[in-house]
């Protein structure tokens, strides 16, 4: 039984009602699979008294799905993390290289809104800053969809690009870096204090990707966390209010994952999401020339279709690194 005044406390019961819905998520994906494994069992014994050709060609057809149904399970069942359940933040920033490498900072930006959109997941730009000859400076989205920060934490890291320039009048070919961090967009579930004054706040005038519109008013707002050096950025709105409020729950986001990772580096004296963006660094590369390959350095994993992973087709490299991750937790 609830405790008594338990339902007068909003956030007390939609977390828990979060919750349960997490746990029914779990739960009845399994019976299902459980439910139809049981039935074709059935059918595969009727077909050894009586065969029936068509039939079987459809218990092998529902074979193969069953099996695909259970294959997303196992790796759903790698997503246990306190944190993984949660909506994510992405934010792409560029490494030394000029535009070259702000490019390709839009390229990987682009690349993430396309896996997202086709797993049915909502992408909300919250900061885009377009760089003067092409690419971007930098941007923040935020990814939300059930499990989004479990899958993409596995993208956190300096990704490296090799191809022919566009913008070398020469051709010549170049290689570039560019970092993704990923953060949890934590809740008021969650205690994160913030000194209102370690804050530096400025605001400035918005205009959306591409220079769809530029805002009359100082609508945008960027956010300093002087003893953590965190920046934060939103333009999403037009309100200065709204922005000040998506700006501090990003704020509140990062400090929280840095603490998660001033935790993990208290035991493993290493904070590798935090690497320079260099050569030597990365996670992975990324090759459009003089042959295709995108490599991922972690679990040695490469996919010769290039296009089909910038298209969005990173879920192989997602699922390879819960497998590795997954099997050193076990070992």
């Amino acid at each position: 039984m609830a405790e008594p005044g338990f339902w007068d406390n909003p956030d007390a019961a939609r977390g828990t009602i979060d919750e349960a819905n997490r746990l029914k998520g779990w739960i009845e994906p399994w019976h299902e699979v459980d439910e139809k494994s049981a039935s074709l069992a059935e059918l595969a014994e009727l077909l050894e008294v009586e065969p029936d050709a068509e039939m079987e060609a459809e218990v092998e057809r529902e074979l193969a799905r069953l099996e695909t149904h259970v294959n997303a399970l196992e790796l759903r069942t790698m997503l246990q993390g306190d944190d993984d359940h949660r909506d994510a933040i992405l934010t792409v920033q560029p490494g030394a290289g000029g535009t070259e490498s702000q490019d390709w900072a839009e390229m990987l930006l682009r690349m993430y809104t396309r896996w997202a959109e086709k797993r049915g997941y909502s992408v909300d730009m919250l900061d885009f800053q377009r760089a003067e000859e092409a690419g971007i400076k930098g941007a923040s989205v935020e990814i939300k969809g059930e499990y989004a920060y479990g899958y993409l934490k596995a993208e956190t890291g300096v990704h490296r690009l090799v191809r022919i320039s566009p913008f070398d009048a020469q051709s010549r070919r170049h290689t570039s870096f560019s970092s993704v961090f990923v953060y949890p967009m934590v809740d008021d579930e969650i205690e994160v204090e913030i000194d209102e004054g370690d804050l530096r706040i400025d605001t400035f005038r918005a205009s959306g990707a591409g220079g769809q519109h530029v805002n009359k008013t100082d609508s945008a707002i960027r956010i300093t966390h002087e003893p953590t050096g965190i920046v934060v950025a939103c333009q999403q709105e037009r309100s200065q209010h709204k922005n000040r409020a998506t700006a501090m729950k990003m704020l509140k986001a990062a400090l929280y994952q840095r603490e998660l990772e001033a935790r993990e580096a208290e035991r493993a004296e290493l904070e590798a999401s935090k690497s320079d963006i260099s050569w030597g660094n990365q996670i992975r590369s990324y090759v459009f020339q003089p042959y295709t390959m995108v490599n991922d350095h972690r679990t040695e994993l490469k996919i010769g279709d290039v296009e089909s992973v910038m298209s969005g087709g990173i879920d192989p490299f997602i699922e390879a690194f819960l497998k590795a991750q997954a099997a050193d937790a076990g070992a």
